[in-house]
């Protein structure tokens, strides 16, 4: 498929305005570049603040953060003898140490593994198997996991910290007590480790006796290097490592500042992070775009409940906010916010899930700020489009390409869909993932051509705008994160009570979607008993929020179980009030 040349193929190119039409080449040929450039420039600023729902906090400077990061990529290269590629995964919530580790892993020229903190001891098995990580740094809350996980995995250098790490040292010890003894969520540690303390200690002892230069690491490294493997899937639930090279990170933080720079100001902007940064769209959003800038970034470790929110927003200046349609309606209906939004605000961005029309025509109304939707996949660095900050914003639209994105809409036999009719969503750009770790196959369905078929049905207006119609795969996305449909009823369909389950997505006013499972059973199995083996083997969110046990289920010819007919029975029993919900 060759990419369109005409202007008349590519409508958006004249809704840019003070959008450059063409990707400049980025600033820098690597991530760890990029980082120790922005340190240098804003050295003496507050790089990231971590506050806790109480307001206890403790922050970092560019310069400590750039600091700790050359220490941690010391102790990576000469106290592990990691070489460059070397995969190193990072279990961490939102914290201080998340950014230090973070770069100092892409300074070591090691390739990232992010991974969720809320895995379980199986999920975590799989994706440290897969990747082939040699080191691991995990948050102390999780700990009591590795003894069943290790012995399966080539990880054979364990660092731990906590979320009070860098914290002022009364505050730390007063956060790690309530923790470890109030909210007893710290277990002992099982398996032989290092301190994340330690670990850079030791860093900054070989620095000096070896005379180590860290920008030997990284000076030259290519773009096309692999800088992180960024898990994903399909329907089959089974865990793919999208291969992100610098390159494609970086011409990802290119094309955000493109649409997105004319709200951000250079080293003026405080920005809330709530989603987790092991999610592709923080990620690349909130923590390397904002960090080039010179933002504050502010970290909430856990923005559930939605309370835990306040003393960030109240007592830091806020100015941008990035976050999924259901922590911007949860803002919205607290009083706290409502009243009093924070006052210099310039905007908001949502991805992860459809922003839905009635949220972001609120959330402008009460904060007097933009809220805009874009789009993407952890295949694409996330973004591919976005909703332009200046210029004509649409409603219920994902925008329109980013620079150096071409976007095609094809039928199922491949060829371009008619203009204004749904075809499947194929993308072309700088930012597409290089394939999926050792994955040929699958590498193969989805990057066909040198386009990225995305599995979405868009359908594109007279200017270029798009708009999600639907999901050709049946993903559930529950407040932004994937679940794989297969995956919970592989798990559900282990108990011996089970003869079949079909699993879907439903419309939740809380999640965006919650998993429903449909279970046909051979013997007496009660709801919560099915919810209790769930969570023994999947992540909290992957856990079907509602089940419903039925006599059949609805089957192809080929005895597949027809998910659109569960979804489509689930609409008609429960149509939408008034307000737009649906009655449970």
């Amino acid at each position: 498929m060759e990419p369109p040349t005409a202007t008349q193929d590519r409508p958006w190119v004249r809704h840019y305005g003070p959008i450059p039409a063409t990707l400049p080449p980025p600033e820098h040929p690597n991530l760890a570049a990029l980082i120790s450039a922005s340190a240098a420039r804003f050295a003496a600023q507050k790089a990231f603040t971590s506050c806790m729902p109480n307001g206890m906090n403790g922050a970092l400077s560019y310069a400590q953060v750039d600091d700790a990061s050359d220490a941690f990529a010391v102790y990576l290269r000469e106290g592990l003898g990691l070489t460059p590629g070397s995969r190193v995964a990072v279990q961490l919530p939102n914290c201080l140490s998340y950014p230090v580790v973070v770069f100092g892993i892409l300074k070591a020229g090691c390739v990232l593994v992010n991974t969720n903190p809320l895995y379980t001891a199986s999920e975590m098995t799989q994706q440290f198997a897969d990747s082939g990580a040699e080191a691991l740094v995990i948050v102390d809350m999780f700990v009591d996991k590795l003894p069943e996980v290790l012995p399966n995995t080539a990880i054979r250098h364990v660092v731990v910290t906590s979320l009070a790490q860098f914290f002022p040292p009364v505050v730390r010890q007063v956060v790690k007590a309530v923790l470890k003894h109030w909210n007893r969520v710290i277990p002992p540690c099982r398996v032989e480790a290092t301190a994340l303390g330690q670990a850079l200690a030791k860093g900054r002892q070989l620095r000096q006796a070896q005379g180590v230069e860290v920008a030997s690491y990284w000076r030259d490294l290519p773009p096309e290097s692999l800088a992180a493997l960024q898990y994903t899937g399909g329907t089959t639930g089974i865990a793919k490592g999208a291969m992100l090279s610098h390159g494609n990170l970086l011409a990802n933080v290119t094309q955000i500042e493109a649409m997105a720079g004319s709200h951000i100001g250079d080293g003026e902007e405080c920005v809330l992070t709530a989603l987790p940064l092991y999610h592709i769209f923080a990620f690349s959003v909130n923590l390397l775009a904002f960090f080039k800038y010179g933002a504050h970034n502010v970290l909430v470790p856990n923005p559930r409940p939605i309370q835990n929110l306040q003393r960030a927003i109240e007592n830091y200046p806020i100015s941008w906010i990035s976050g999924v349609n259901t922590l911007f309606n949860a803002l919205l209906n607290e009083e706290w916010f409502t009243l009093y939004p924070p006052r210099r605000l310039r905007a908001a961005a949502a991805g992860g899930t459809a922003l839905h029309a009635a949220v972001a025509e609120r959330w402008e109304k009460v904060t007097g700020t933009p809220l805009v939707e874009g789009y993407g996949l952890t295949e694409s660095s996330p973004v591919l489009c976005f909703n332009p900050l200046v210029g004509v914003r649409k409603p219920g639209s994902i925008g329109i390409p980013v620079p150096g994105t071409e976007i095609r809409l094809v039928d199922d036999a491949g060829q371009p869909a008619v203009r204004g009719e749904p075809g499947e969503l194929a993308a072309q750009g700088p930012q597409v993932m290089l394939g999926y770790w050792q994955q040929p196959e699958a590498t193969a369905q989805a990057l066909r051509d040198g386009w990225l078929y995305t599995g979405d049905v868009a359908a594109m207006d007279e200017d270029g705008y798009l708009r999600i119609v639907d999901r050709k795969k049946d993903l559930i996305l529950v407040s932004g994160f994937n679940v794989y449909p297969n995956e919970v009823e592989d798990c559900i369909a282990l108990l011996d009570a089970v003869h079949e389950v079909g699993v879907i997505g439903v419309p939740d006013p809380d999640t965006g979607e919650a998993v429903r499972a449909y279970i046909v059973t051979r013997a007496e199995l009660p709801p919560d008993a099915v919810k209790a083996h769930c969570r023994q083997h999947l992540a909290r969110y992957k856990v079907p929020k509602q089940i419903a046990f039925v006599d059949e289920l609805p089957k192809s010819p080929i005895g597949k179980v027809l998910r659109k007919d569960l979804r489509a029975e689930y609409l008609k029993e429960h149509p939408p009030t008034a307000d737009g919900s649906r009655a449970c």
